[in-house]
């Protein structure tokens, strides 16, 4: 199966201005496209480029700095959430993806939170999101759950392991709260990528793809792309692959290796 490709442009086609970057990626075969944050856009002239280009938009970040684990944030998190949410059916994007804490500049976390037990993180995020998981069939845009890497891009992530994260969104049980599985993340993270894929693709709604280490295109690291490829397939997974990574060389360069997966 050939899977449908989107391109994080935050990341790749750097070298242009923004909205010229949906008719270069149209024009370089992906099908969708994707961003972090929305706050900084012209909502109205990314749904115009995206449209002119013919590509699909298939998300963005939701939650900004806020945290999913803060029970004093709780409140200021769902309004942002929920204006996310408006955000994506004014473009049209298929999701939002959230995060367990609230990210900075650079990814970097704001605060671990280190004085509250797993099992309050755990209770304040299921909380949310089983609230959100009803926003979001409402509204008809998914919201994706993501683990991030602990060890290189995100020190003090609460949110690290797939299984935690698919045990949530399990028991949510709602269609459009899934996890998004980035194999970059969780390479570093736990390894083991096809058993936990085989395992737990059924609560998978996005999967994002980075080589380790490094975080550039497949084929400069360690990851053995067409196995895990493989196993998405024969587990079931039928979404989108997007590529959120930064390029060894440049854009033009990275493309090539993405499209010969």
């Amino acid at each position: 199966m050939i899977f449908q490709k989107s391109a994080c442009i935050e990341t790749l086609y750097t070298e242009l201005p923004f909205l010229e970057r949906f008719r270069t990626a149209k024009a370089d075969g992906f099908d969708f496209v994707e961003f972090w944050s929305w706050t900084d856009k012209d909502l109205a002239a990314v749904r115009a480029a995206a449209d002119a280009a013919g590509v699909g938009i298939s998300g963005f970040n939701g939650d900004a700095e806020l945290s999913l684990i803060d029970s004093a944030q709780k409140t200021a998190y769902k309004a942002f959430l929920r204006r996310s949410l408006d955000a994506a059916m004014e473009i049209g994007a298929m999701s939002v993806t959230v995060h367990s804490n609230g990210l900075g500049e650079g990814g970097r976390v704001l605060c671990p939170y280190d004085d509250l037990s797993d099992a309050v993180k755990l209770c304040t995020m299921f909380d949310t999101l089983k609230i959100a998981a009803e926003w979001a069939e409402t509204c008809g845009v998914r919201i994706n759950l993501e683990p991030l890497n602990v060890t290189t891009d995100h020190p003090g992530n609460f949110l690290r392991h797939t299984r935690t994260a698919a045990e949530l969104t399990r028991l949510i049980g709602s269609p459009y709260l899934k996890v998004l599985y980035d194999v970059y993340h969780m390479q570093l993270n736990e390894g083991s990528l096809c058993d936990h894929i085989r395992a737990y693709a059924d609560q998978f709604g996005h999967i994002h793809v980075a080589d380790a280490p490094g975080r550039h295109e497949p084929g400069t690291g360690e990851i053995r792309y067409p196995a895990v490829f493989a196993a998405l397939e024969q587990a079931g997974y039928r979404g989108l692959i997007g590529y959120e990574l930064f390029p060894k060389t440049d854009t033009k360069t990275a493309v090539r290796a993405i499209m010969a997966d």
